[in-house]
């Protein structure tokens, strides 16, 4: 049977971490608004548990996208598919991830790929070249956490 899952990323600032993914992967921003402005009337929720960003109405430290093909649910506006959850934590990021995405762009223009990242916030830390597995560069997005573009 399969299940279903969500990949979590610590953070220090979990909306401009999701903003950059958002764009980098081409995914949409949560909106839960519908479910926070029901929990704040039925006092399951105070304001200073919320947050504004962007024109959205956000759990504090807490930003989900998903993939725009994908259903959600309209009354929370929580993703049923590939997703990704940012949560903000005490702690910063010390050392290299244990796990990482893979950001595949279209063949034959890497370069374009990396430049576009990059304008996003990104920055290169290693290119790397295995023959026939391909060339890839090695980057981090704009808290440090390493991922690879190709």
């Amino acid at each position: 049977m399969a299940l279903n899952w969500k990949l979590v990323i610590d953070t220090q600032d979990a909306f401009t971490l999701a903003d950059f993914w958002a764009e980098a992967l081409g995914y949409e921003p949560e909106d839960q608004a519908t479910l926070i402005k029901g929990l704040l009337a039925a006092g399951h929720l105070t304001e200073d548990q919320v947050a504004e960003h962007r024109g959205r109405t956000l759990f504090r430290g807490f930003a989900g996208i998903r993939h725009p093909d994908d259903p959600y649910d309209e009354r929370s506006g929580i993703g049923l598919g590939r997703r990704l959850l940012f949560q903000d934590v005490p702690e910063g990021k010390t050392v290299k991830n244990r796990l990482h995405i893979d950001i595949h762009g279209e063949s034959g223009d890497l370069e374009g790929l990396v430049s576009r990242l990059e304008a996003l916030g990104a920055s290169r830390v290693t290119e790397q070249d295995q023959g026939p597995a391909g060339h890839w560069w090695v980057m981090r997005d704009p808290e440090g956490n390493e991922f690879c573009a190709s």
